[in-house]
């Protein structure tokens, strides 16, 4: 197990992802980091193919994609009540295909997404400041 807080890792320089990443890191005690932030320990743990969706890093196991903010959704103050929802759903293939295929729906249209949830990406904020 490892001493690093939980971390969302994701695509910073996408404002809706940067949207969401704020929403879940004013909601709960995850560590958030944008793929250009990434240090060479935490890209180690990351799969080869890390660009290709979100990342949450915990309990020494790699959560990717739908499963990554299910993870991160269930560990929010929004989400705790849901914990044994989610917990119950896990038991179902079915569950996970669902889960997935709307994580891919949404990352294949974050663009038109972001016309109505976006924020400035990290990766092109001037300072720390802006969002």
């Amino acid at each position: 197990m490892s001493d690093t807080p939980p971390t969302l890792v994701f695509d910073d320089d996408c404002g809706f992802c940067t949207w969401w990443a704020d929403f879940f890191e004013e909601r709960s005690d995850l560590r958030i980091v944008g793929f250009s932030e990434l240090t060479p320990e935490l890209r180690e743990r990351l799969p080869d193919d890390y660009e290709e969706c979100s990342h949450l890093l915990a309990d020494g196991e790699v959560y990717s994609c739908g499963q990554s903010l299910e993870q991160a959704f269930v560990r929010s103050d929004l989400g705790e009540e849901f914990r044994p929802v989610v917990g119950f759903l896990r038991n179902f293939k079915e569950y996970e295909d669902v889960r997935e295929g709307v994580y891919r729906w949404v990352a294949q249209n974050r663009g038109d997404l972001g016309f109505v949830m976006s924020k400035t990406p990290r990766a092109r904020r001037k300072s720390g400041n802006e969002k």
